[in-house]
């Protein structure tokens, strides 16, 4: 990460000689606009966890949610959610790198303990289709009655000198205590620039949404993608507004990797005030079993060699353990073609509607906290044999403690 003409901190990345003779290699065997989703990546281009995982950055600040959830006011709960949803976004790795594609069946579980040692939240991602790639997701606080429920549908596509991803699919927030009320979530479309000539840069581009219908309020914000000449990077321009009179409440600017800054108008007209500001915030940790406690499809465990391998910078060995997994995939799925067999996903399922969703329906989870926490325990963490994850257990798989090892020094 470095600072552009502007001071801006913007995520960019220069390739040495080889890995840019082999992106130059792969980039002669495609057409503009092309999709991507089949085309095998090099490792060098990898951030070292699944995409499984790298939807849990916008779970790193739930507390900005959990305050909403409190508030009496809808429009103050509206702007809560605004504030959560824009603080997923400035959590990246180093350089200009995409997750690993997650196999069909890889899920991904966590669980989170939150400061006043009282309450807690639960998180699974799965893998629920490969072609296309369909992710679901589930997280939920017992305690807060918060839920988030998300079906998201990553599409590459070629553009000459720059890949774009482009993130359908949505992602549903319930505040259970208000009847129910639910925020729908779209996302804007990610960019790497530059990969044929010039520095390597990561953008956000397009227009995303916030809605809840029950409050009558809508959040538009459009994430400006730099010009040739003119312009800076990684800034926003959004209004919260009333859906059925278009009137705009307030006006939300700045860097959505730094500071964004909130103003009221109209009603609520005032000065602008710092919305959020990451250097001042805390990430809040996600604790995850260790590799003997998960299953040989869920994520860190799946792909631990190939994430060893990237820490200690040895390439051709990432590469024949990431073919490995693939290769794997492939077979399963001629396996079950010739059987006749449809892959069923564990989680989720697709409903009338067109997306997937939780097999733990939310309307059937208990208003009380107890019991609601012992239910989506056993649902998310239960284990083949039975028994439930062991998060006390520590890690002692001398593959995982290598790689962590690596990336602590690189930190």
């Amino acid at each position: 990460m470095s600072k552009g003409d502007d001071g801006t901190m913007v995520i960019e990345e220069e390739l040495d000689e080889e890995p840019k003779s082999i992106i130059l290699s792969m980039i002669g065997q495609l057409r503009k606009d092309m999709d991507l989703s089949r085309v095998t990546f090099p490792t060098f281009v990898l951030e070292p966890r699944s995409f499984t995982e790298r939807v849990t950055d916008f779970m790193s600040h739930p507390d900005f949610l959990i305050q909403a959830s409190k508030c009496d006011d809808p429009v103050d709960r509206f702007i809560g959610v605004v504030k959560y949803y824009m603080s997923g976004w400035h959590i990246h790795p180093k350089g200009v790198k995409k997750p690993y594609n997650p196999v069909l069946g890889e899920f991904f579980r966590s669980k989170y303990e939150f400061e006043d040692n009282e309450s807690s939240a639960f998180f699974v991602a799965e893998q629920v289709s490969h072609h296309p790639p369909i992710t679901a997701l589930f997280y939920h606080s017992p305690e807060h009655h918060v839920a988030i429920e998300g079906d998201l549908r990553p599409k590459s596509r070629f553009y000459g000198n720059s890949v774009g991803m482009l993130l359908e699919g949505y992602a549903k927030i319930h505040f259970n205590k208000w009847g129910n009320e639910e925020y729908v979530i779209t996302y804007p479309n990610m960019y790497a620039r530059g990969i044929l000539f010039g520095k390597m840069v990561l953008e956000l581009g397009e227009t995303s949404t916030v809605t809840c219908e029950k409050s009558d309020l809508m959040f538009e914000v459009e994430f400006k993608t730099k010009g040739l000449i003119w312009g800076s990077y990684n800034q926003i321009a959004g209004k919260i507004k009333r859906i059925s009179t278009k009137e705009v409440l307030y006006e939300i600017t700045g860097n959505w990797k730094t500071t964004m800054y909130i103003q009221g108008k109209g009603e609520y007209a005032g000065e602008p005030t710092v919305l959020f500001d990451s250097a001042k915030e805390d990430v809040v940790p996600q604790i995850v079993a260790c590799a003997a406690e998960q299953e040989a499809n869920e994520s860190r465990n799946l792909w631990k060699h190939v994430t060893k391998a990237i820490a200690d910078s040895d390439l051709d060995s990432a590469t024949t353990h990431k073919t490995a997994i693939e290769e794997k995939q492939r077979e399963d799925t001629k396996q079950r073609e010739a059987a006749k067999e449809r892959f069923i996903p564990r989680f989720f399922q697709l409903e009338i509607d067109g997306y997937y969703h939780p097999k733990l329906r939310l309307d059937a989870i208990p208003d009380d906290p107890a019991l609601a926490k012992d239910e989506i325990t056993k649902w998310i963490f239960t284990k083949p044999d039975g028994s439930i994850q062991d998060f006390t257990a520590l890690e002692e798989d001398p593959v995982v403690l290598a790689a962590a090892k690596h990336q602590r020094h690189a930190a």
